[in-house]
């Protein structure tokens, strides 16, 4: 046990969790001052509802039995269950879920939908564990969390390191625990399921569409041609890589891509379904793609381009890294890459900023669809899902775009305050129990 918290401890300290949290507090109060927030409406929203932390055994492959610790923070459902996804990652902790989860109650509540906040995970490094292991750390973890998750109170979805195949055995696991007769009508337990196994086509490129649809809606309004345009994604991993594909496709063109091992790039330009395809069978790498050079991690944020996609994790985007980036806007596809004063850096040097809760919400719109066609017994069509994706991620841009234009005020400011006014009002409308 004293390993096993040692271990805990150490990567805890390698990205500092606190960090995330008083920026999104610093978010909060910044807005809350603005839209002149009730002060009883402001001290809700400002802790979590519940926190849960579970700690379970695994057994390895070796016969070995290692325990893992899985967290899930519920901060706020007063619009409907809380929703947010489950990352396996060794900077998962308390204070981490908790700014995330606070994340999801302002994304969902600004695209509209009927859902609350909610995030957590567990801390591990996938890497170090086989298919077979991870199946049974995440059937362990479901049965941990038990009734503190269901698809009318809590809605995981996948994050960092998880996928369709991580969801499928949450479901799997949790249906198994409800008597025979109730077991489909809970197969909404969780979204980002695999097609075959409930899940909505075309919720895989969901997030990355949003990012690429809401940099394409931005550069509309500022009679922008994004075709021949630089840009470069940090992270190449689901939302990155449908960023640059859809990017790529508008003319755009990929320049630069950093990942977890390293950064390449190329001013001539990265054919986007080369560079998966290299990554598929390189361990998911980009380093040494025979069509860039290595270029230095501490390089990559000053890389030429016109346009910078943060697509891994959060505080990426320091002072120093904002100082350097050469692009005119940055679009958000990770939750929370840029910090505070990172961020008063940006707009101090005029670039500009498409917040984590408007450019990545495609993610949570393409998951409420799939929780409807669960709930419903449908089945939607590819075409029919990106239709519909698109005129929710639009009316949801053109709302923030107003609203910061009319308001004076950055787009990050208007999206919090949009998102947490439709919050009020819910509170103003029903009263507080008793």
């Amino acid at each position: 046990m004293e390993i096993l918290t040692a271990e805990i401890k150490k990567n805890s300290e390698k990205v500092p969790a606190k960090g995330m949290m008083a920026n999104v507090m610093e978010q909060f109060n910044s807005a809350a001052d603005q839209i002149k927030l009730h002060p009883n409406i402001r001290k809700i929203l400002s802790i979590t509802n519940n926190e849960i932390i579970v700690n379970f055994p695994v057994k390895m492959d070796n016969g070995d039995v290692e325990i893992f610790r899985g967290y899930r923070v519920q901060h706020n459902n007063a619009l409907g269950p809380y929703k947010g996804g489950l990352r396996y990652h060794s900077t998962v902790d308390i204070d981490a879920a908790r700014a995330l989860a606070m994340w999801m109650t302002w994304k969902t509540s600004l695209a509209g939908l009927p859902y609350g906040g909610g995030k957590g995970g567990i801390q591990l490094d996938p890497s170090k564990y086989s298919q077979g292991e991870l199946e049974r750390i995440t059937r362990r973890f479901t049965f941990a969390l038990a009734d503190n998750i269901g698809p009318e109170h809590d809605i995981p979805a996948p994050d960092v390191n998880t996928n369709s195949q991580t969801m499928a055995w949450m479901a799997d696991t949790y249906m198994s625990t409800r008597p025979p007769a109730e077991r489909t009508a809970n197969q909404h337990v969780v979204t980002g399921k695999p097609a075959g196994s409930g899940g909505l086509e075309g919720r895989d490129r969901a997030t990355g569409y949003g990012v690429y649809l809401s940099i394409k809606i931005w550069a509309e309004k500022n009679n922008i041609n994004l075709k021949g345009k630089k840009f470069i994604v940090q992270g190449f991993g689901n939302v990155g890589y449908w960023a640059a594909y859809f990017l790529e496709k508008e003319g755009g063109k990929l320049v630069a891509v950093q990942d977890a091992f390293g950064s390449i790039e190329n001013q001539k330009g990265i054919v986007v379904e080369d560079l998966f395809n290299y990554t598929k069978a390189n361990k998911g790498s980009v380093v040494d793609f025979p069509n860039a050079k290595n270029l230095e991690k501490d390089k990559f944020f000053a890389t030429e381009c016109d346009i910078c996609i943060p697509a891994a994790l959060g505080n990426q985007i320091t002072v120093k890294k904002a100082s350097q980036i050469k692009a005119s806007l940055v679009a958000e596809g990770a939750n929370g890459p840029t910090n505070v004063d990172g961020e008063k850096t940006l707009l101090e040097r005029g670039i500009a900023i498409i917040p984590d809760i408007l450019c990545n919400s495609g993610g949570v719109v393409g998951s409420y669809f799939e929780w409807l066609q669960n709930r419903n017994g449908e089945l939607w069509q590819l075409d029919e899902v990106m239709v519909k994706l698109e005129k929710k991620l639009r009316e949801s841009f053109n709302k923030v775009y107003e609203y910061s234009q009319r308001e004076g005020l950055d787009m990050r400011t208007a999206a919090y305050c949009i998102a947490i006014q439709r919050i009020e009002r819910a509170y103003i409308e029903r009263g507080i129990f008793p």
